[in-house]
């Protein structure tokens, strides 16, 4: 059974059932806490923790999910993986216990011809909480299953929870007998690799409190609605189902193999260390395939740097395996062949999909040779010190800075006899994401326990914005946070958060950030708004500080937005619909959003394009917007079903998150968007919009900048300045501005390259001098000396060249010469034939001359260059010198 016959017969199962079919999410996780979506259940996870009110009493849903935490065991073994499907079954106090034992063992053991996988039911076996026997008299009784198929497992293996004070409960897991060719006998208990887990039911009936690990933490009593979370993997069903040995040999993943060894001509099978690899490349081109479709591009942070990480990691392997050329867009093609059945959206994208791989390969590999050079350099730089170890530190800079994978630094290390430090690079990592874990978590939540915000949605329901028909609304306090700790009251001079029953105040999202403005209390205090923030689904938090009076919960106030400021941004905003279209109109979709900040006057907008934008056609795409504010274009927006929203051509923004209903907003005939910002009324509002420029911020992602409204004046009006003062300057009229300065650039050209050829005459004038000069050092001339300072680098090595070439009469010859250039040493050595055959090298003899100098430097045994940061020890660096000539044999 293919692995698309799975998914459409779950779905189609729970669907007649009455679940609510829900689309799985995007890989990018609505929660601060996570960069990518891990479970199936974390779309659902508002329901469960009761921050939002679950719109269905049933559902289901086949979710995508990524885990990266042990990616460098990918491969190795055939049960790491970090993509996977995650096919799950939900009830929100509806059926319990019971239904959902029900409903999984008809679906795994009813006949295929009936619609069931057709699992034989001998070969299920079944474990069970502890102290759960509700759940073995259901299986035992009502099932069927025998006694001695069911086992009971403690904590760590059969109870689950968030980690968090929350909804916990016991499981049940269903496995499968793979059979003796597997292990021993004994069940999941004895062995997992033979009794393989293909289904976890979690019943959550239990609230738990604070504890310290997974399985030691306090049951606070019964939750008052009972709710089933299941988890069925995909793959590991496709595995049995199709009686392959692993997940990497199901139809999905054995489709990417095979292009693999086609590409390079390795057969999988052949070795463990080429099969690990087929297995890195099969993996994680999956991966990079659905997270890129989910809108997430290459880049150094966050879920860009996953992506970078394993994108590279593949691209590596590949070479491993002996590929030369290109290979990304063979294996992408493969991989939206498979999953392309799965998820269709896959196949109309594949255009942009491509686009963002190719340009990460072609980036990777002239990283790897960059990179090479770099890794050289250091692994030399340890040898020549006496190390055994290259440094963790340069580990993390080749990684951070270049994108050079650990596993190509240890495997290149070990080639010249060196170990990295491991730890010290792991260590670096570990600090690195917990700084971008704090701050993604700080922006949200300013450092507050979700769970205050929870307990204030708990009690006073949802927060009802207004702020798209008002700038002020009559409200009352539900909530006060001091400190992130919630407070009945708070006076002059508090840092608050506060929490409103419906509020004017737009929370930041969707690029747009949030408003700010005053809440004035009918007591007379007054709380200055800086910020609005949305840290859990449906909570408006207004940050600011109380300036005059005392503010309680319970009081009634009067809320109001600086309405100016509101003004600039949804001109910003509604300019960024404008100019998202006007780019999909000259580079076509592949111009799609992905990311964007709207503020008062400016806005940036960030979107895909493997290269930079031609000035011409920025130039158009400028002079389109424009014509359309012209146009007086009315902007109207609309609430609608999803579905209807994607049947008027609307444009999702990749990584946000919908519902069932979204908002459309509409501008004219031109745009079309799904938004939940504020907006003008009519095109005219803005006025103008100027592009200031677009710049790479990422492989294939680049990003606009501009300015709108009177901010787009002002600076056209401090350029139109600058003309003026040029004009006056060159004596020209402006559209001979070009010319002129052009002209004057290149007699300055001109200058200095004459100017340049005098120095360098200068220079070698001093050759003849500096031969006469020569030293007889243990039967070698030596010309050591300082030139001018200011000699630069090119000048300093065509000196030291043409004296070499001076000494005559096949003597061994070493030339040293030195300078100052800014204020810091510089040194070029060159060795002839004859003192190299002597055992005297150029990189070596600068090496000992950096040193003194406070620096480093190599180069070949022929020529080489160095430098320090102690001018005052030119001296000294020459003595070093001489020294080093006198001890060679």
């Amino acid at each position: 059974m293919e692995s698309a016959e799975i998914r459409r017969r779950w779905l189609s199962f729970y669907e007649e059932r009455g679940h609510t079919v829900v689309p799985s999410a995007s890989l990018i996780a609505d929660d601060p806490t996570l960069l990518l979506v891990p479970a199936g259940m974390v779309p659902f996870k508002p329901y469960f923790l009761g921050e939002v009110k679950a719109p269905w009493a049933r559902a289901t849903s086949v979710q995508k999910c990524v885990r990266t935490p042990d990616i460098e065991e990918v491969g190795k073994t055939t049960r790491h993986g970090t993509f996977f499907q995650m096919c799950g079954n939900f009830s929100f106090g509806d059926y319990f216990k019971e239904g959902a034992i029900t409903y999984a063992w008809e679906l795994l053991t009813s006949p295929q011809d009936k619609g069931g996988y057709g699992l034989d039911p001998e070969r299920l076996w079944i474990t069970v909480y502890l102290d759960d026997d509700e759940a073995e008299t259901i299986w035992r009784d009502k099932i069927g299953v025998p006694a001695e198929r069911i086992q009971r497992l403690g904590k760590k293996d059969n109870y689950w929870s968030m980690g968090v004070p929350g909804p916990c409960g016991p499981c049940s897991e269903i496995n499968y007998d793979r059979g003796p060719e597997f292990g021993v006998e004994g069940g999941p208990a004895v062995n997992d690799e033979r009794y393989v887990e293909i289904w976890n039911l979690v019943f959550m009936q239990y609230e738990r409190g604070e504890g310290i690990s997974k399985d030691d933490f306090e049951i606070l009593g019964e939750l008052p609605s009972k709710n089933i979370d299941t988890g069925l993997g995909l793959e590991r069903l496709a595995m049995i189902l199709q009686g392959v040995q692993n997940m990497y040999e199901i139809d999905t993943s054995m489709a990417v193999i095979n292009k693999a060894t086609e590409l390079t001509g390795v057969e999988y099978g052949a070795a463990h260390a080429s099969d690990v690899s087929l297995r890195v490349v099969t993996d994680h081109m999956r991966t990079s395939v659905m997270l890129i479709g989910d809108g997430v591009s290459p880049g150094n942070e966050g879920r860009g740097y996953v992506l970078r990480r394993i994108m590279r990691r593949a691209i590596r392997n590949m070479r491993l395996l002996g590929a030369t050329g290109p290979v990304v867009k063979d294996l992408i093609d493969v991989v939206i062949g498979m999953m392309g059945q799965q998820y269709p959206e896959l196949v109309t994208d594949r255009q942009r999909i491509e686009t963002v791989a190719l340009a990460e390969e072609a980036a990777f590999l002239k990283t790897l040779k960059a990179g090479t050079n770099i890794l050289d350099t250091a692994i030399t730089d340890t040898k020549s010190s006496g190390g055994k170890v290259l440094a963790g530190d340069k580990a993390f800079l080749l990684h951070d800075t270049w994108g050079f994978p650990i596993d190509l630094t240890l495997e290149m290390a070990a080639e010249q006899g060196l170990s990295v430090d491991e730890d010290g690079f792991r260590r670096l990592m570990k600090e690195q994401r917990d700084k971008a874990k704090a701050d993604a978590r700080a922006k949200k939540t300013g450092h507050a326990d979700l769970g205050a915000y929870r307990q204030i949605a708990d009690a006073a329901g949802e927060t009802d914005f207004v702020g798209y028909d008002g700038t002020e609304a009559e409200s009352t306090i539900v909530g006060i946070l001091v400190d992130g700790v919630s407070s009945p009251a708070a006076t002059e001079g508090d840092e608050v958060e506060i929490v409103l029953d419906r509020t004017p105040f737009y929370a930041e999202g969707g690029g747009q950030i949030g408003d700010t403005g005053r809440i004035r209390v009918d007591t007379g205090a007054v709380i200055e708004i800086r910020d609005c923030q949305k840290p859990v689904p449906g909570v408006y938090v207004h940050k600011g500080v109380v300036q005059v009076g005392e503010a309680t919960v319970g009081a009634k106030v009067q809320a109001t937005i600086d309405v100016r400021r509101r003004k600039a941004i949804a001109r910003a905003h509604s300019a960024t619909h404008l100019t998202h279209q006007a780019l999909r109109d000259a580079l076509g979709p592949t111009a799609a959003q992905a990311g964007s900040e709207n503020q008062p006057g400016r806005f940036r907008f960030d979107f895909g394009s493997p290269s930079a934008v031609p000035t011409a056609v920025m130039t158009d795409v400028e002079q389109q917007i424009n014509e359309v504010l012209a146009r007086d274009l009315d902007v109207q927006a609309e609430v609608m079903s999803i579905d209807e929203a994607k049947k008027q051509g609307a444009i999702a923004e990749f990584g946000e998150k919908y519902g069932e209903r979204v908002r459309v907003v509409t501008i004219g005939d031109f745009s079309k968007e799904l938004c939940g910002g504020t907006h003008v009324h009519n095109t005219a509002q803005l006025g103008l919009v100027k592009l200031l420029g677009e710049s790479s911020i990422g492989s294939g992602v680049r990003r606009i900048e501009a300015l709108v409204g009177v901010d787009a004046y002002n600076f056209l009006a401090r350029e139109h300045t600058v003309v003026a003062q040029l004009q006056e300057l060159v004596k020209g009229r402006p559209e001979e501005l070009p010319e002129k300065v052009s002209a004057m650039l290149g007699k300055l050209k001109d200058a200095e390259k004459e100017i340049e050829r005098f120095r360098a005459e200068k220079v070698l004038q001093a050759a003849a001098g500096l031969v006469e000069s020569a030293k007889d050092v243990n039967g070698v001339a030596l010309v050591t000396g300082q030139v001018p300072d200011g000699t630069g680098a090119d000048d300093l090595r065509k000196l030291v060249l043409d004296v070499r070439g001076r000494i005559q009469g096949g003597r061994a010859a070493v030339v040293a010469l030195f300078t100052v250039v800014g204020g810091k040493p510089l040194t070029v050595i060159a060795t002839n034939e004859a003192a190299r055959e002597r055992g005297l090298k150029a990189g070596e003899l600068v090496r000992g001359a950096a040193k003194t100098l406070g620096g480093g430097g190599g180069g070949k045994p022929d020529v080489a260059q160095g430098g320090g940061q102690n001018p005052a020890a030119v001296g000294e660096a020459i003595d070093a010198v001489q020294r080093l000539v006198a001890a060679a044999e």
